[in-house]
């Protein structure tokens, strides 16, 4: 069985180690936070969560928290919470609550084929971050039901979605990683793909083995990687060059070991989108000449289409995996809200819906500063307050069960499944995590045993501090929630 790492392409002379810590939206560290089981009134919360975060270790790091019932917005405890700072992944929890409260929970998004005679067809993709090769099989199946078996000229539409691909205020690595992949209106396995990496003879280059004949023919492999003997360590860098051509593979891995499977973000979506179709319709044994990538025209009768599952389904991939392509694919959903004007970006259509949303909801623009959907960029700028605001304003809605449902379960599900075990949080804890270099959130609901329904948020920011440090410490501030009781 191969084994996983999901290293994505890293800057060229950045370890591995260093470089791991860096991947937002990926599953957290587990840790093991002090626990016990007595009891705290609420005037003691305050200086129970400032004995943990004042601790000398934390004093060169900035700490926002805001705690309060859902019922009552009465604040048991607040840190900075009307202050800015980079929430990580928890800003998903704007982005999926307006997706939730202006799409509607049975939102489906819609990939069609039109028919424009004499053998010519259309694809429109609209932004479907669910659509697989399964699909594209299912679109193929259809074609071929209806009788057709060549197709001279293949249009792909890709105007649905307008703008970047990639936000560009992201870091290079990032867009450079399988979380950073690219959104348009064409998304296919996620836009990545994958390769193995399998050892060999001791002094021997990794052999490269592609899961897709078809992408391997789009890079220049330069491989500098060796494999070693079983008492060495294991590593893998993957660069890629600024022309998106070339990928670099260093590191080495023992020999006799797993191979290491690698994802890798597609370049050029459009075009892996009809490569990958093409391979389709072949099994179907419906040939295809042309193919083509246009940004518009007419779309006349619709003879195949697939579609994503419920905006529901959608939400849990978001947030139960911090999904960073499903947030920004639901982000340009948005833009279906709102007349686009000129040279508007699809992103930044969706960001005005989202901000229009949460102040239906009652949150205040002034607590936050989107500019893109998945907590990826560091030019977010969100107050402890506004997620509070956001999850106190959803639980009074009747999609309120669809939203909570969607977040991970502490010590149960999601990137929670392995914090929490074993402790008094376990199973009561609903929340989303965050995590980018220097910055770790955790903001959601907890059921008290002994108190009302809680709703907090915390984000650490510029901490010197490991993550796992970091994390150990919200996590034991999330503890002493569990153990609130009326005095």
């Amino acid at each position: 069985m191969s084994r996983k790492i999901s290293l994505g392409l890293m800057l060229l002379f950045v370890g591995t180690q260093t470089s791991v810590t860096q991947l937002a939206a990926k599953a957290q560290t587990p840790v093991a936070p002090t626990t016990t089981t007595k009891s705290i009134c609420s005037t003691q919360l305050g200086t129970a969560i400032d004995a943990v975060i004042n601790r000398p270790l934390f004093s060169r790091g900035r700490w926002g928290i805001l705690v309060q019932p859902v019922s009552t917005g009465e604040t048991l405890y607040s840190r900075d919470a009307q202050k800015y700072f980079t929430p990580a992944s928890n800003l998903k929890l704007l982005t999926t609550a307006a997706a939730l409260q202006e799409l509607g929970a049975n939102f489906r998004i819609r990939t069609s084929i039109y028919h424009n005679g004499n053998g010519v067809l259309r694809v429109v993709g609209r932004g479907d971050p669910s659509l697989s090769d399964t699909q594209l099989q299912k679109l193929a199946q259809q074609l071929k039901q209806k009788g057709i078996t060549q197709i001279q000229r293949l249009i792909a539409d890709d105007s649905y979605i307008q703008g970047d691909i990639v936000n560009p205020t992201w870091e290079w690595e990032d867009v450079q990683s399988d979380y950073g992949a690219p959104v348009n209106s064409f998304i296919l396995n996620q836009n990545i793909f994958s390769l193995k990496l399998v050892p060999q003879a001791v002094g021997k280059s990794l052999q490269v083995v592609w899961t897709d004949a078809g992408e391997a023919k789009q890079w220049r492999i330069i491989n500098q990687s060796v494999t070693v003997a079983q008492n060495q360590p294991s590593y893998i860098n993957i660069t890629r060059e600024l022309s998106g051509t070339g990928l670099r593979i260093q590191g080495q891995l023992t020999t006799n070991s797993e191979p290491s499977l690698i994802d890798l973000p597609v370049v050029d979506p459009n075009y892996y989108f009809l490569r990958r179709f093409r391979a389709a319709l072949a099994t179907e044994k419906i040939t295809l000449g042309q193919i083509l990538v246009v940004n518009g025209g007419v779309n006349q009768e619709e003879i195949a289409f697939v579609e994503s599952p419920p905006l529901s389904e959608l939400l849990m991939e978001t947030l139960q995996n911090s999904n960073n392509l499903y947030a920004e694919a639901l982000l340009r959903a948005l833009a279906v809200k709102k007349l686009r004007v000129k040279n508007q970006t699809s992103a930044d259509v969706g960001l005005e819906v989202v901000k229009a949303s949460l102040t239906k909801l009652g949150v205040e623009p002034a607590n936050y500063i989107l500019v893109d959907g998945s907590g990826l960029s560091r030019r977010n700028l969100v107050t402890p307050e506004a997620f509070v605001q956001t999850l106190r304003a959803i639980a009074r809605t009747s999609t309120a069960y669809i939203y909570r449902a969607s977040l991970p379960v502490a010590g149960k599900s999601g990137t929670l499944k392995n914090r929490f075990q074993d402790t008094p949080a376990e199973g009561i804890v609903q929340a989303k995590t965050g995590t980018l270099t220097g910055v770790v959130s955790l903001s959601g609901y907890l059921n008290a045993p002994k108190y009302e329904p809680l709703v907090f948020s915390i984000i650490v920011n510029q901490s010197d501090q490991s993550a796992t440090v970091v994390r150990q410490a919200i996590d034991q501030v999330v503890l002493l929630l569990t153990q609130l009781q009326r005095c």
